[in-house]
């Protein structure tokens, strides 16, 4: 990247909302009601694609393609039992209030359908820092293909060298690498560090409130960075939302 960056994109699922082991928990059952045993840290693993994808990664290729819809269909209704619990990660709404301060155009991109990114909307409940937002139905493949970060671009109306991903699987590296965006890699999803790395990501930190406690200096920091004294407000508010003084702690790897 040449210059500072004049966008941020944001994956929403296991990157600002807590909901990565959730979504594992719900295609485990609809499998098992399809009659599909598939042990969950492989499902685990395959959060972050689209769900047309995602069954592809995780079930034969002979299967009956014509029963796909009615997982698709469980899982959804499963997850949608926990929409009303559904929380933000500690700093998650600071972090993209932050960066609106810093005068980044904020953009959420999210595999999700219309209803469920409504519900991780509402639990984020920070519509005020963002500018645009792209989900499932904006674009005809899901991540790891790179159509929604091309949309979040164009919802941004930056080029890609101008823009920044924040992610939590590999799956949004690969596609950042497609287009030429940088991704900030997140923990907060439970992929490791080195994965994250190995795929391509430029940063990792342990989550939105690592990440907004050291904004400054990350490759989101631009010429007006944040003073010590508006981050340090941003992380007491995250941690206070949460109800917990501690707060996640690392360094970019």
């Amino acid at each position: 990247m040449n210059g500072a960056p004049t966008a941020v994109l944001f994956d929403v699922d296991g990157t600002l909302v807590d909901s990565n082991y959730l979504h594992a928990v719900c295609w485990w059952d609809a499998l098992i009601q399809a009659g599909h045993d598939v042990p969950m840290a492989r499902i685990h693993r395959a959060i972050g694609m689209g769900s047309d994808q995602l069954l592809d990664a995780l079930l034969p290729p002979d299967r009956d393609r014509d029963a796909d819809d009615g997982i698709r269909a469980a899982h959804g209704a499963l997850y949608a039992t926990y929409w009303s619990r559904q929380r933000p990660l500690a700093g998650a709404p600071e972090l993209l209030r932050a960066c609106k301060d810093q005068g980044l155009r904020v953009v959420l991109a999210s595999s999700a359908d219309s209803r469920e990114f409504a519900a991780l909307r509402a639990a984020l409940n920070a519509d005020d820092a963002v500018d645009d937002v792209t989900s499932s139905g904006d674009v005809d493949r899901s991540k790891p293909a790179p159509d929604l970060v091309q949309v979040a671009l164009e919802k941004a109306r930056v080029r890609p060298e101008e823009a920044v991903f924040v992610g939590d699987t590999v799956w949004d590296v690969q596609a950042c690498n497609e287009v030429g965006v940088p991704c900030i890699g997140l923990l907060s999803g439970g992929i490791s560090r080195e994965e994250l790395r190995d795929a391509g990501a430029a940063e990792v930190y342990l989550g939105p409130g690592d990440l907004l406690e050291t904004l400054a200096d990350s490759i989101l920091g631009t010429g007006r960075l944040l003073s010590a004294r508006t981050a340090g407000a941003h992380v007491q508010r995250a941690a206070r939302a949460q109800g917990d003084p501690g707060r996640d702690r690392g360094v970019p790897a």
